[in-house]
Parts: C-alpha cells; sequence; structure tokens
C-alpha cells in the first residue's frame, strides 16, 4: 500500500514540485487533426501509416516534436488542416502557420530548418498560442482538466488556443505551453490560466504554475524559476546618473531577459553533495548573474499515470541562489 491508491495521477502527485518538471523540447510540429486520437501520436499511426513511419524517422533526426492539435470543441473537419512549426530556442523563438489539404505535405518539410531562424514556409505568428493537453486517451487528468481550460482561454481567445496532444507531465495536469517561448505551466485554473497569456501577451512570464522553459535542462529550469521568482519578490533602488534622483522599483524580468546556462558542477557549493543535481548560471539581459544550485528529492512512490502501478518519484529542486559579483 502507498497510500495514492484510488488517486488521480494529478491528485497523487500534488505535493511534488513543479519547476524542473517542463518537457525539453525545441522544435514543434504541430498538425490538426479533429476528432478522436490515439493513445500514441506515432505508435498508433493516428496519421495515418502511409507516412506515419517516415514522419516518426524524420522527426527523431531533427529532435521536433510531433503534436496533434484540434480546436476546442466540436468540430467538423473541412479537408484543410492547420499546421504549426514552432522554435523554442532562449533567444529568437518563433512560430509559422500554414494550411495543407494532404498530409503527405508534411514531408515535403525540412524539419532541421526549425533548429535555426524562421524559414519562411508559413506566415509569421505574432501573438502568443497556447497548447493546452487534452489527450485522454494518455491520461484521464489531460481531458478532465484540461478540456475547460482550453475552452475558457478559446471563448476570449478563439483563434490562438488548441487542446494538443500529450505533452509530458500530465500528472501535472492541466498541463499547458505557450508558442513559439516554450513556456511551460501545469495545475493552472481559469482565472491562472488567463493571467498567464495575459502575461505572455506583454512579454513577461507568470509564475503561478510556472513548470520551466522547454528548451532547458530540469537543472537550468529550476535555476530560471528560481531567479524568476527572487526578481518577482524583491526591489531595488535606482540612482539617476545625471539628476541623482534615487526611485524604488521592480526587478521582474520579461520573458527574454534571462539567459541560463550550465554551470561546472559544484557539489561542495550543495547543503548536501549526496543529493546535488547540478548547477546553472542564470544572467540577466543588464548583467546581473546568479549561480543556483540544485538538489534531488525523492518522494514515496506514486502512480505518474492514471492506473499505473507506483513508481519513485523525484524532483529537482533549487538548494542555494548565489549573486554571482
Amino acid at each position: 500500500m502507498t497510500g495514492f491508491e484510488g488517486l488521480s495521477c494529478s491528485a497523487a502527485a500534488e505535493e511534488v514540485p513543479l519547476p524542473g518538471s517542463a518537457t525539453r523540447i525545441t522544435g514543434w510540429l504541430c498538425v490538426e487533426q479533429p476528432g478522436a486520437w490515439g493513445r500514441d501520436v506515432i505508435g498508433d499511426e493516428v496519421l495515418g501509416p502511409a507516412i506515419t513511419p517516415e514522419l516518426a524517422a524524420r522527426t527523431k533526426a531533427a529532435h521536433v516534436r510531433p503534436t496533434l492539435i484540434r480546436r476546442p470543441g466540436r468540430n467538423e473537419f473541412t479537408g484543410v488542416r492547420t499546421v504549426l512549426i514552432a522554435s523554442s530556442r532562449p533567444e529568437g523563438s518563433w512560430c509559422e502557420r500554414f494550411e495543407i489539404s494532404d498530409l503527405r505535405e508534411l514531408l515535403d518539410i525540412d524539419l532541421h530548418l526549425l533548429n535555426g531562424p524562421p524559414p519562411g514556409i508559413g506566415a509569421t505568428v505574432t501573438d502568443p498560442l497556447v497548447l493546452v493537453c487534452a489527450h485522454g486517451k494518455r491520461d484521464q487528468c489531460c481531458a478532465r482538466l484540461g478540456r475547460p481550460i482550453a475552452a475558457s482561454l478559446a471563448a476570449a481567445h478563439p483563434n490562438r488556443v488548441w487542446e494538443c496532444s500529450h505533452t509530458g507531465g500530465h500528472r501535472f495536469a492541466p498541463a499547458v505551453i505557450v508558442l513559439p517561448t516554450g513556456l511551460t505551466y501545469g495545475r493552472l485554473d481559469e482565472d491562472s490560466a488567463h493571467a498567464m497569456l495575459a502575461a505572455a501577451d506583454k512579454g513577461e512570464v507568470s509564475l503561478t504554475g510556472f513548470r520551466g522553459r522547454s528548451c532547458y535542462t530540469p537543472v537550468e529550469q529550476v535555476a530560471e524559476v528560481a531567479v524568476r521568482q527572487r526578481l518577482a519578490d524583491a526591489s531595488y533602488t535606482l540612482t539617476t546618473p545625471l539628476t541623482g534622483e534615487t526611485a524604488t522599483t521592480d526587478v521582474d524580468a520579461g520573458i527574454d531577459d534571462l539567459t541560463v546556462t550550465p554551470a561546472p558542477d559544484r557539489p561542495e557549493l550543495s547543503t548536501d553533495p549526496a543529493t546535488f543535481a547540478g548547477s546553472a548560471e542564470v544572467s540577466h539581459r543588464d548583467g546581473r548573474r546568479w549561480l543556483v544550485t540544485a538538489r534531488a528529492l525523492a518522494y514515496a512512490p506514486r502512480q505518474a499515470s492514471c492506473g499505473a502501478a507506483p513508481k519513485p518519484a523525484t524532483a529537482v529542486v533549487a538548494d542555494e541562489i548565489r549573486r554571482l559579483p
């Protein structure tokens, strides 16, 4: 007995921290597929046996995530599909949109281009888009918790919200991703979901439910979240050089104001070297820098998916934040 019997995977994971749990993805191929989905986009050949094996090989080679999308609610298939391609790089993220009438057109795309600048294959998407996992065949929590969030966001932003297939981390449902930045969220309610998109529209990062940015490793995600939280909780005094006037201002950071790079492993910096998980350096656009060390936490075994057998649960958490000179 684990104490989690009878619970959904999201309920069993309530105590597991969100930061560091975003699936690492930098390239996205999102294909509109109305109607029901299988459990696995590739394994169940949801897009048909004619192209799925070749598409699987190409997405794997280019390190691109194949993702199914559909508009929230019941929509009749017109025969024309929207395709989104996106690059969630730390700087210079982008998204393009186009339409296809034949799935074989997907094989005309050089997916390696998603690792570079915008290729001009489709129209540039200027507003942030939201993907909400609603993949019920993969996990019940995604459908039960994700679909109401997608519907609420779509009512306010009808052309910017998609239900999507599995993105990783259904135990943190509702699982939400903002494209093209790759900002990944979990455990949102309607209010925090709308606040998240409002922040993204302003080039900011809502910290409620923030799991991390998909371009980073778990340690790097934890480091970014920790520094963003510290900045959000702090203020500092600015002195105007010409006039000498001072004012207290917030030190929050926009989406692209922070960059994260791995730092050399130094277990001696951790409060517990035995659980040291790594370290990362976070740099602000204005020149400030922080060194964040992280440690691994172990939790009692619990189900990672609804109906699955319990497995040990782990999380990476910030251990120490040091301001660098």
